[in-house]
């Protein structure tokens, strides 16, 4: 993300350079949610940056009990940016949360927990930076319908580009017959294209807002889309996320559309992911490069790698932390599950892209998804990957084939590995293997996320009959 303002003094001047109204201070709970307290720019001072601001953290799930729930945000002021979608001019700062019991940043806060990866990579000797590129795909939709009540469940989304339109009427308009079918919509123009504008408005959004936008395009699945940016150590990443979810999300909802993030809105076609892409350096060096190598890939990037997939079934914790996330993630829609790696084979959970000299050579992890609370994800990954480094763990692999067309006996026969296939699944591994995480992570924090998980995705999504069991069980 471009900064518009350098340090506090700077951010004084910005205001009043803009006409600022409001600042708008924001943090990221444990599921990846934004929440913000809105301030008068007349009662902003230099001390709210450096005492903080304070807030009630027992209202946030998983946080703190209500006898200690005082909790301080404590703003960063160079992530400022100007709200493009506000009334009245306000500006967005970025915030970590203060413990005041315990005199230091709280263990819980998502933000400080990547801002404490990003030092253990230094701190390991290891390297100095880590880069992560990730790719948000996400649907746009013309209206969506939910119900969850003890008698009735059911969700109803409509796209204009959906084949279930192909005879419909439409109030204000006709039906010119022009859409994607089904897995077919990877890079088509218009007018099989409906969304050609609406991403181009999205991407001049978010270059106003300071991310470096590479490009857009229509996605696989019928009302599907992403937008590139331009990668950035891990915490810029992870801000750039929250960021990009939130331009993305507003500028459909201005032009009367609504856009979702969730991995499996659609039945039946391409689910949408959040790859990612990752590389480590030091003193300016891509330490994954190594010419003449299976993919120019150097020891310590294959190393990263093994680790990544020896972690991988606790890693999807935080990777794929929602129930639908495991309805992406089955053979036949580009979601890959088998944990292997392989050179330009987008079947296999890590992909080594093609590129051209030392500075495009990365590892693609295929398997992530937009449910994820960026920061918490990315340092999973950041840790496992450098756990695999230290201890040298060669993964299974290259695997230089249509890995979905491997029927499970012959997975099994191979001893390949393969992701959990529920978020249970993904949450027992975490309880199971979450040393590598311990450098960043309390014990306290591990336990709170993975109850945080259950109560609010496990527990009551197992609980609830679903319509396609009525379908199969009701005339038992």
């Amino acid at each position: 993300m471009g900064k518009f303002v350098q340090n506090i003094d700077h951010f004084f001047d910005f205001c009043k350079e803009n006409e600022v109204k409001f600042v708008d201070f924001r943090f990221t709970d444990l599921g990846g949610a934004w929440h913000s307290i809105s301030y008068n720019i007349k009662a902003v001072t230099k001390e709210n940056f450096t005492n903080g601001i304070p807030m009630d953290a027992s209202s946030m799930h998983g946080w703190q009990p209500i006898d200690k729930s005082d909790m301080i945000m404590k703003p960063e002021a160079t992530t400022a940016f100007l709200d493009p979608f506000t009334s009245d001019i306000t500006v967005v700062v970025f915030c970590d949360i203060y413990d005041i019991y315990k005199g230091q940043i709280y263990e819980k806060c998502p933000r400080s927990i990547a801002k404490r990866a990003m030092q253990y990579v230094k701190d390991s000797g290891l390297g100095d930076e880590a880069y992560f590129g990730p790719e948000n795909e996400f649907f746009v939709f013309d209206n969506v319908k939910i119900i969850d009540s003890p008698n009735c469940a059911m969700y109803q989304v409509d796209s204009e580009e959906g084949e279930w339109n192909d005879a419909a009427d439409f109030k204000d308009s006709y039906n010119t017959g022009h859409r994607p079918r089904r897995k077919g919509g990877y890079l088509m123009t218009q007018p099989i294209d409906s969304m050609v504008d609406l991403r181009a408005e999205m991407m001049q959004v978010l270059e106003q807002v300071g991310l470096e936008v590479f490009l857009g395009h229509h996605e696989v699945a019928q009302g599907q889309g992403e937008i590139g940016v331009k990668f950035g150590n891990l915490v810029e990443a992870a801000d750039n996320v929250q960021i990009y979810k939130y331009v993305v999300r507003m500028v459909a909802h201005l032009n009367g559309k609504t856009v979702t993030f969730m991995p499996k809105p659609l039945y039946g076609d391409n689910g949408s992911g959040m790859h990612v892409h990752q590389s480590v350096w030091k003193d300016g060096k891509n330490l994954f490069y190594k010419e003449g190598n299976y993919a120019n890939l150097s020891d310590f990037a294959r190393y990263y790698i093994g680790g990544v997939l020896k972690h991988a079934r606790s890693v999807a914790a935080f990777t794929n932390p929602s129930t639908n996330s495991y309805k992406r993630l089955i053979p036949g829609f580009e979601a890959p599950s088998i944990l292997t790696y392989s050179s330009q084979n987008r079947s296999a959970s890590i992909r080594i892209p093609y590129g051209a000299g030392e500075k495009s050579v990365r590892a693609e992890m295929r398997f992530p998804d937009s449910t994820a609370n960026p920061y918490l994800a990315f340092s999973a990954m950041l840790m496992a990957g450098l756990d695999g480094v230290k201890h040298k763990y060669e993964p299974v692999g290259p695997m230089d084939e249509n890995l979905f067309k491997l029927h499970l006996d012959e997975i099994r026969e191979r001893g390949i590995e393969q992701l959990p296939h529920t978020l249970r699944g993904s949450l027992e591994a975490l309880i199971r293997d979450n040393e590598y995480l311990k450098p960043i992570m309390t014990d306290l924090f591990i336990d709170t996320y993975q109850h945080f998980k259950f109560e609010t995705q496990v527990w009551p999504y197992e609980a609830r009959p679903t319509a396609y069991e009525f379908k199969t069980c009701f005339s038992c």
